[in-house]
């Protein structure tokens, strides 16, 4: 038995055809559709890259304890408990997060990896000199990240050359190399189309359109100011990404028909979150109330022991739920301390596996969803405290922990899920602004695209007791029900 993961970033559910898009152009992955079984409530757990990758490894929830870091030692990492026990595992990826402080940790739990640099800001090619930059549309030119992702721009000329094409490549090759052998595990992973929206120019000449604006194929985390021709615009950019995205997905699925490999290969094509897109009058993700265009993310997964493809499934699914499943794939034995499901009689019948779904950004909203309905759970003080981080990996996304916030730190007693190991608790900042934005209701059956927020009383106490019995049963720290003020 093999399996392969083709994982994407940043990948919209509503934007592709198999979800119901009829402008995008992604014919292999309405392929894709017909050869999986298409989950329709699939929703992500902790937000956004790292944190939702710990979620892969690990199958339990990583967001009300920490913010975005490393695999701990206490964790259970996938990848590496098959690695220990016969199945190898293998990482290919040009997700730069993975070589910064906050990520460096993931990676060399696999057998083997490869790592495929110049995505976004990656410090990948050295210039003294500062590049030149066009005027661009929200961003500021000079912007340390932006700096460098122009910097990485000028190595990235042909279609060959960009992050993408040689992380496909290079998975591929593992498969091909590898095709005839048993029992191995291959996670193909690509930054796209996470932003910037930077593609090969006839991916975009699918999308033809009259604008002459400022440069915009980054849009800033935050309130939507541009106008209608800009937001027009770098929408078409995301999709044009995403036609680049499809294309290579259909060279796994050409290869996969071309070794037979349907037979005894589980596939799995996923993403960490989605993305606003100007949606809500908001841009990206993070720092608003996680929409649906966030949240409610795409999952194919073909099972070769059922054989179930071209159908859809209803039951309510998350990230957590990978690692267990791939386990189980195995023959292996899934770790207590994993919250996740086995999906294989989900795949093979639809069999439910949970109520309700927990998910959210740790010092942000804490959601939760039945399916019919979303509860997003505001702090109830305008500072968003208490919150703390537990952790024995003090590192934030691209920096270790400050010596001030390292200055007040305590020992904090063994969850069950470190096993037997004392944690730090170190005092976080969530964001304030938090407060502001409220607490939220949505009937997505009535309202999917979540315009009109709801109030019923006897609708919103069912979903706090959804979310609280989640959050106990992910041993949530105490400061996070008085966050709440629940």
């Amino acid at each position: 038995m093999k399996a392969i993961m083709l994982m994407f970033d940043t990948l919209n559910r509503h934007m592709l055809p198999p979800y119901g898009s009829d402008w995008v152009h992604a014919p292999n992955f309405a392929r894709l559709a017909e050869k999986t079984v298409v989950f329709d409530q699939a929703y992500v757990g902790s937000m956004p890259c790292m944190p939702a990758r710990r979620e892969i490894h690990t199958g339990r929830y990583n967001f009300l304890h920490r913010s975005w870091g490393p695999v701990e030692p206490f964790d259970d990492s996938m990848p590496e408990l098959l690695k220990k026990n016969g199945v190898y595992s293998h990482l290919v990826t040009d997700h730069q997060h993975y070589w910064e402080d906050g990520g460096g940790t993931y990676h060399t739990r696999y057998s083997s990896y490869e790592l495929i640099r110049g995505q976004e800001g990656d410090p990948w090619k050295g210039e003294v000199a500062d590049p030149q930059i066009p005027e661009m549309a929200a961003m500021k030119q000079m912007n340390p990240l932006i700096r460098q992702d122009w910097v990485n721009r000028k190595y990235v000329r042909e279609e060959q050359d960009f992050p993408q094409a040689q992380t496909m490549e290079k998975g591929l090759e593992f498969i091909r190399t590898n095709h005839r052998e048993d029992r191995w595990f291959v996670q193909i992973e690509t930054f796209d189309p996470h932003e910037p929206f930077y593609a090969p120019q006839k991916y975009r000449d699918l999308y033809p359109h009259e604008y002459d604006g400022k440069h915009f194929d980054w849009p800033p985390y935050g309130p939507v100011n541009e106008t209608k021709e800009e937001i027009e615009h770098v929408r078409f950019e995301y999709a044009a990404l995403v036609s680049m995205c499809d294309h290579y997905l259909g060279k796994v699925l050409d290869t996969m028909d071309e070794l037979d490999l349907w037979k005894d290969t589980m596939l799995i094509v996923n993403t960490d979150h989605g993305y606003l897109l100007g949606e809500h009058d908001w841009w990206a993700k993070t720092i608003m109330p996680f929409y649906n265009e966030i949240a409610h993310m795409p999952l194919f997964i073909w099972d070769p022991r059922s054989g179930k493809c071209n159908e859809r499934r209803n039951s309510l699914v998350q990230t957590i739920d990978l690692a267990p499943t791939l386990l189980e794939f195995f023959g292996l034995d899934v770790p207590v301390d994993m919250q996740g499901k086995v999906l294989k009689e989900t795949i093979a019948s639809d069999l439910a596996v949970r109520e309700a779904a927990l998910y959210g950004l740790h010092g942000a909203h804490v959601n939760v969803t039945d399916g019919r309905y979303v509860y997003m759970r505001a702090p109830v003080s305008k500072d968003n405290t208490p919150l703390y981080n537990y952790t024995l990996m003090p590192t934030h996304m691209r920096s270790r922990f400050s010596l001030k916030e390292l200055q007040e730190i305590s020992l904090q007693k063994p969850f069950s899920f470190t096993k037997g190991i004392q944690t730090l608790k170190i005092k976080a900042a969530g964001y304030s602004h938090f407060h502001s934005l409220g607490t939220l209701l949505f009937d997505v059956a009535e309202d999917p695209f979540q315009k009109h927020p709801i109030q019923d009383q006897h609708i919103e106490t069912n979903m706090i007791r959804m979310l609280k019995q989640l959050m106990e049963a992910n041993e949530a720290p105490p400061e996070q029900y008085v966050r709440l003020g629940i």
